[in-house]
């Protein structure tokens, strides 16, 4: 029999089969948030999720409610299922919205529901990324972003992504940070990287750069290490690879490459971020780089509208991956540019389309890299 729930007045609510067996979702949170907001979510062979609390308002100043948001998630799951598919999840849960305490989860917890998805991870159970039930179960436990691995379940100790974070000072003006955004992409291009790139939703910006199959984790990280140190060298007056935010120059941008590691995470490409207005980490075209770019422009309001109109643009940006003698070439050249070593006539093509500058430090990934083969 299908479930039940009570009100606080005890008076018993409809079952969720009269809200009907649609797999239209997005109407059933409709019709449970309108009916007091408490019910059973139907995926047809999926199972059935239980929900709750769907009409608390999750953003007071956006008026959007833990159901909105529900909704919101539904509507971009398309284009975002790709993206979480087979990745652990750290859950950074709000339980009361944006207004309310914060704090972390690991652990899938102890009383999963059937139909979502829990694995173990090493010594702990984790909530893996992939389906419906399972993202919108998250946002039943009040996580309001989409936190992914930068590796799969089934592979976690390789990454297949290398990102960057361009995280402004609070007296940074956003079109700088584009400008930053763009000399890293340029930079890429130069090593001959693909790249994709998007607002983080909070305050910055992110370029990922999608890796090989079976990449480590310290070549992912020397890459990204080396790129922030170029473009930081290149870029003194407005950018820093310095860790320590009381330590780090007035007016600057702070090149993050510390993501980098099995366990960690980064906020989601269509990931809400618990800002007052909502906004969404949301993917952009090179050609989108420029001052007219604005964070508050992508929202649970507007970010679907896009996703409409653009189809999955992430999507197509990591679709190309590089060889990984593209990105040991792109390492060796990182690596002259921070010699201050002028290129020779037969370095690999990376090599020679990157001039030298930038700060001083010679990565040792190489060099462990050679012995290894020796």
């Amino acid at each position: 029999m299908p479930r039940r729930t009570s009100s606080a007045g005890g008076k018993q609510q409809r079952p969720s089969r009269a809200l009907g067996r649609s797999r239209d979702v997005k109407s059933q949170l409709y019709a449970i948030e309108a009916d007091g907001g408490e019910g059973d979510l139907d995926f047809g062979a999926a199972g059935s999720l239980h929900v709750s609390s769907l009409g608390k308002v999750f953003f007071p100043d956006a008026g959007i409610t833990k159901g909105g948001l529900m909704r919101y998630y539904t509507h971009v799951w398309p284009v975002l299922e790709a993206h979480v598919r087979d990745r652990p999840l750290i859950l950074k849960r709000f339980p009361n919205g944006v207004g309310g305490p914060l704090f972390f989860q690991q652990n899938a917890g102890e009383h999963v529901p059937a139909g979502v998805r829990a694995e173990s991870v090493g010594a702990k159970s984790r909530l893996i990324g992939g389906d419906l039930p399972t993202l919108l179960y998250t946002v039943q436990l009040g996580a309001i972003e989409v936190h992914p691995w930068l590796s799969r379940v089934t592979d976690v100790d390789h990454a297949d992504r290398c990102v960057i974070d361009l995280d402004p000072g609070d007296d940074v003006d956003f079109a700088e940070v584009v400008r930053l955004t763009k000399a890293v992409v340029q930079l890429a291009d130069n090593c001959r990287l693909p790249v994709a790139i998007k607002t983080s939703g909070a305050r910055g910006m992110h370029v990922v750069i999608p890796l090989p199959a079976r990449t480590s984790y310290d070549i992912s990280a020397t890459l990204a290490t080396l790129m922030a140190r170029v473009i930081a060298g290149r870029h003194r007056e407005s950018a820093t690879v310095e860790r320590s935010i009381r330590a780090r120059p007035n007016g600057t941008i702070y090149v993050d490459a510390m993501q980098n590691a099995r366990g960690k995470s980064a906020a989601s490409v269509y990931s809400v971020r618990p800002r007052p207005l909502a906004s969404v980490s949301t993917p952009v075209l090179p050609r989108e780089l420029t001052a007219r770019l604005r964070i508050e422009a992508y929202t649970v309001g507007t970010v679907p509208a896009r996703v409409v109109q653009m189809g999955d643009v992430w999507g197509e940006a990591l679709a190309h991956r590089p060889s990984m003698s593209a990105v040991e070439r792109a390492i060796k050249a990182l690596e002259h540019v921070l010699d201050g070593a002028p290129a020779v006539a037969k370095a690999p093509r990376a090599s020679r389309r990157i001039t030298a500058g930038g700060a001083a430090g010679v990565g040792a990934s190489r060099q462990r890299r050679s012995r290894r083969r020796s």
